[in-house]
């Protein structure tokens, strides 16, 4: 039973996201009809509303080849590049055995173990701790751990991590989570682009309202409600995002911690590494639709409400009741704790200009020597 909810999680993943990327055009024809709304009234501000929708509704038909060629060629750019757009958000960097040999060497022997193809090795140079898998098919498969988590986790643990993210590219996980960025991305960009026009052409607007007369007004009333249309159409889209958002199962998250406890045979790595990634996983600079692809993701506030990930809590929860592992409870970091602690060694300067130390006897300190004293 566990293998059949397994392999229709994968079937599952590959069905959503086939239908998302059909969702992609729609998304793209919605933004178009809104644009067209706002460059009727803007050519015309004295019309009916029927009008408005009627022109529009012309101008999205004669748009309409432009606009999905549009959509084909933003989801071939990130098909090809969506690792470059990643890193260049993130400040990832690719990783040789010879740079990280430590964790190219767990990385590695994992992928054997299991005959899973070695996907590249990146690192984000940030005390965050957290970890994350992209790519859409073998040649592009990436793991992106940050300097952080090197540093705060030992090697079971790390092993643990990338257990983690090998299991998200083994479900398909990662494409459907590649998917959402994107579809990510087309909305902000033209959400930001309708806001832009309406805000630097807002005076035209008010020029041509203002210069109607009273008998106009009725039938000029048309062109608030159009651009009425086109906020709300926006806001469908910026909706269907979410729901793109929402599409993202939190399940995969405890199928992915599954997965690394049956790669490593050892649960507590798995507790213990996300006792201590817990609270610690913020990227600066770093966009929602990217932090909803790391290990953990610790953002809080109204956008809990479609929140992609579990609770850490629960993810332990769950491996101590399914896979026999041991909670510790919340976990400091004792190496950089201890570094915050204990003051910094004085440097050659330092001791110079503290001059020397001074001489100690059984009866207690013996003054400096003077010109009239031997040392």
């Amino acid at each position: 039973m566990a293998a059949y909810g397994l392999y229709t999680h994968i079937a599952a993943n590959r069905f959503r996201s086939m239908l998302l990327l059909s969702g992609l055009f729609l998304l793209v024809y919605v933004m178009v009809f809104a644009g067209a709304l706002v460059a009727e009234v803007f050519l015309d501000s004295g019309r009916p509303l029927d009008a408005y929708v009627a022109r529009a509704a012309r101008d999205l038909v004669a748009a309409l080849p432009l606009a999905t060629i549009g959509a084909a060629l933003w989801i071939a750019i990130a098909y090809f590049f969506h690792q470059k757009i990643i890193d260049a958000v993130t400040g990832g960097r690719d990783v040789t055995r010879q740079q990280q040999p430590r964790l190219y060497n767990l990385l590695e022997n994992l992928c054997i173990s299991r005959g899973i193809p070695m996907p590249k090795l990146k690192i984000v140079d940030s005390d965050a701790l957290n970890a994350y898998a992209t790519g859409l098919n073998p040649r592009q498969y990436a793991v992106t751990v940050t300097s952080g988590l090197l540093n705060a986790l030992d090697d079971r643990e790390i092993e643990a991590v990338l257990g983690h993210e090998l299991t998200h590219i083994r479900n398909g996980d990662v494409q459907l989570m590649v998917v959402a960025v994107i579809i990510a991305g087309v909305v902000g960009f033209f959400a930001e682009l309708f806001f832009r026009l309406f805000l630097n052409s807002d005076w035209r607007l008010s020029r041509g309202s203002s210069s109607s007369s009273s008998s106009d007004s009725r039938k000029g009333g048309g062109a608030g409600a159009a651009i009425l249309l086109a906020v709300a159409l926006i806001a469908l889209a910026w909706a269907l995002s979410l729901v793109v958002r929402l599409a993202l199962s939190r399940s995969r998250e405890y199928l992915a911690d599954a997965g690394s406890v049956e790669l490593t045979k050892d649960p507590d790595a798995m507790i213990s590494a996300l006792r201590k990634i817990e609270g610690r996983g913020e990227l600066p600079g770093a966009t929602s639709a990217v932090m909803e692809m790391c290990i953990d993701n610790p953002r809080e506030g109204f956008a809990d409400l479609f929140a992609t990930h579990p609770s850490v809590a629960s993810r332990v929860a769950a491996l101590v009741k399914y896979a026999g592992g041991h909670d510790p409870g919340p976990l400091p970091l004792p190496v950089q704790d201890q570094a915050e602690v204990l003051p910094a060694p004085p440097t050659p300067a330092d001791r110079a200009d503290a001059g020397p130390p001074p001489r100690s006897g059984p009866w207690g300190d013996i003054p400096p020597a003077g010109p009239w004293q031997r040392g």
